[in-house]
């Protein structure tokens, strides 16, 4: 199994891992988006910005996965990783963006904070994107950071 092996990561520039991250971000933000949008979830997205619409949701919801990617490529640049533990990285990220941006702050920032940590349907589909988000950023990220 290859890996970015430690010397490689660190000639990897910090920006350049940011960017190949947020390309990850990206990728995963749209696979993802995609649900969010057959699930009819991007109007509630855009109403981070006030604007509840779906085509503001997307632009604010691949904004978002951007950004997490950027902050994803930064730490997992950092490694030596297999493919095993990027899979479980990923995973990992996906689950903990899941608890912290779907289910404390979302519900927060939309005030209603009377649905922190509710777990119904919509949730349980929402993990399965996150889930998604997270395996395909982090496998687009390694992919590309092992080319650079």
């Amino acid at each position: 199994m290859s890996a970015i092996s430690t010397n490689q990561s660190r000639s990897i520039a910090p920006a350049r891992l940011a960017g190949l991250g947020a390309l990850g971000g990206l990728a995963g933000g749209v696979v993802f988006g995609m649900l969010m949008g057959m699930m009819g979830m991007l109007p509630m997205v855009g109403m981070l910005v006030r604007q509840e619409s779906a085509g503001v949701g997307i632009v604010v919801h691949l904004f978002i996965s951007a950004f997490i990617g950027a902050v994803y490529g930064l730490v997992a640049g950092r490694f030596s990783l297999s493919w095993s533990a990027v899979l479980v990285g990923g995973l990992i990220n996906g689950v903990a963006w899941w608890v912290l941006g779907a289910l404390i702050l979302m519900p927060l920032l939309l005030g209603m904070n009377e649905m922190v940590f509710v777990i119904g349907n919509p949730q349980w589909l929402s993990l399965v994107g996150h889930i998604l988000y997270g395996l395909i950023t982090a496998l687009v990220f390694t992919a590309l950071a092992r080319r650079a």
